[in-house]
């Protein structure tokens, strides 16, 4: 339900930061200025006995995150690939959200294997281990199949979590819904449309089935790819709340340290990551939209190694275009020519002024280059980015939500491995060679060779419709039908419910 009653969710949401001392912390991590962080706390104080008491054994953030649940630990863990954007200490902190919580018990695990496939874990497996990882949504443990002796990884839901992330997204909904009424400005960001596609993709992740399609599909995709592995889904032993894939044995990306000593390439191995990701996204339209550190491991060889399908994205070719023009216009400062792209697609209104346009855009642009990347700050570019978005009437495009999201955890987590990466300079390869493919001359005459095949496909249909439309044109246009009495009453009724909501809403709020 996301009714008023959410507002005690939210409550205890800034309560629980108070009482395990996350509340500050956040505050300064983020930069909030000073008036606003002294009225969170004044306003987060008097409700602090009811907050989340949480483990205690957690650094504060941490804590905080995981007593209030699966969606909020998701937000711990974007924010853990961005050093920048938070400090490296809670950074570092955060990381722990990846794939290091708290497991459920094994036999749990066992009993929801047998109910879930028909058959127990002894009589399938001749190995299966504790929870060797441990995220918000699942746990996974190591086994070995008895009739092969393949190592595999089993991935089994938290038992009771889609009631609980249901309790968070609902909370959610609620406050973007009393943002887009009391703040008529912020329905240019679409809050509401943000939470309803965030939604969708994670309820997607909590069914194991689009997960294991997931994993046989991309790495279909990425076969080919130099450097790079998808472990393939056993699909016999694979449902809605388990899924077996095979074992990737790696070191974790995060664990730098053991990187280095293990002799990898931390510097290539930051490109590789950053220029993957823009293939997958930019060649193929579907990449792998959960690309922190827990999810990626190096291989002894040196292959970067991806597992956890859950959150995907898919972009269609016109978007990806879109997408390629704006940053190859970024890497070559061409910043007219990424307004003039924003403007065609539709992005910023047509009644704005394009020159100015461009020339925020050049203020965005312009401090990245013939800087390394450690001494630029993503928070401070955001803002400004967001600024100059507010300015010129930008909306938020939902399509382009994931993809800007693992934009950045992508970037966050190849600056962990090279804090002197510089993304512009590695991603300029792979756009570019995406632009000489799609976006000229080539691409026109395979455009137009596409548009004759559909056409072709509905040619036998072609003098049907035809005939339909000159039929609908020779017609008289019906009367006009009278209205129904009931429709004015319903509008008045429906316009004092509308004011009855926005009334409630300025009393709980």
């Amino acid at each position: 339900m996301r009714g008023p009653h959410n507002i005690w969710r939210l409550i205890r949401t800034g309560a629980t930061f108070e009482r395990t001392g996350a509340m500050k912390l956040a505050l300064e991590a983020l930069d909030v200025p000073p008036r606003l962080r002294l009225v969170a706390r004044v306003l987060g104080w008097p409700f602090k006995w009811l907050g989340y008491r949480g483990d205690p054994a957690l650094p504060p953030v941490t804590r905080a995150l995981t007593a209030l649940g699966p969606a909020y630990i998701k937000f711990g863990q974007v924010l853990s690939t961005r050093p920048d954007v938070v400090g490296t200490e809670l950074s570092d902190q955060l990381r722990v959200l990846q794939d290091k919580l708290p497991p459920f018990p094994t036999s749990i695990a066992k009993a929801t294997f047998s109910e879930e496939l028909g058959q127990g874990v002894e009589a399938l497996f001749s190995e299966f281990s504790e929870p060797v990882a441990a995220a918000s949504i699942a746990q996974v443990h190591r086994a070995r199949l008895a009739a092969t002796g393949e190592e595999v990884a089993v991935k089994i839901l938290r038992p009771g979590i889609e009631r609980a992330f249901q309790r968070d997204i609902d909370a959610f909904h609620f406050a973007a819904a009393m943002i887009e009424a009391l703040s008529p400005a912020s329905r240019r960001l679409r809050p509401s449309d943000v939470i309803d596609h965030f939604e969708s993709v994670v309820t997607g992740e909590l069914d194991l089935r689009l997960e294991a399609a997931s994993a046989s599909e991309f790495a279909a995709n990425t076969e080919k790819d130099a450097g790079f592995q998808v472990p393939k889904p056993v699909w016999n032993l694979s449902s809605r709340r388990v899924m077996t894939l095979g074992w990737a044995e790696g070191i974790p990306l995060g664990d730098v340290a053991a990187i280095r000593a293990a002799g990898h390439d931390c510097v290539a191995l930051s490109e590789r990551v950053l220029q993957l990701f823009l293939s997958h996204a930019l060649r193929d339209g579907y990449f792998h939209a959960d690309m922190h550190q827990g999810n990626l491991k190096v291989a002894a060889n040196g292959d970067i190694i991806a597992y956890d399908f859950g959150i995907m994205g898919q972009i269609d070719e016109y978007t990806r275009r879109v997408y390629a023009e704006i940053l190859i216009g970024f890497i070559r400062r061409d910043y007219r020519r990424v307004a003039e792209v924003h403007f065609e697609a539709g992005y910023v209104p047509r009644d704005r002024d394009i020159d100015a346009f461009a020339r925020a855009l050049r203020a965005v642009g312009e401090p990245i280059f013939g800087m390394d990347a450690s001494h630029i700050s993503m928070a401070r570019l955001l803002s400004y980015l967001f600024e100059v978005t507010e300015r010129f009437g930008m909306e938020t495009r939902t399509e382009l939500i994931l993809l800007q999201r693992t934009m950045v955890v992508v970037e966050g987590v190849a600056r962990s491995l090279d804090s002197n990466m510089n993304m512009w300079q590695v991603a300029r390869p792979v756009v570019e060679r995406y632009i000489q493919e799609n976006i000229g001359p080539r691409a026109l005459v395979r455009d137009l060779v596409r548009t004759v095949q559909v056409l072709g496909r509905f040619g036998p249909r072609l003098p049907e419709v035809a005939e339909a439309l000159l039929m609908r044109q020779t017609q008289p246009l019906p009367a006009p039908p009278k209205p129904a009495l009931w429709r004015p009453v319903a509008l008045i009724v429906a316009g004092a419910a509308l004011g009855g909501l926005a009334v409630a809403a300025a009393l709980f709020l």
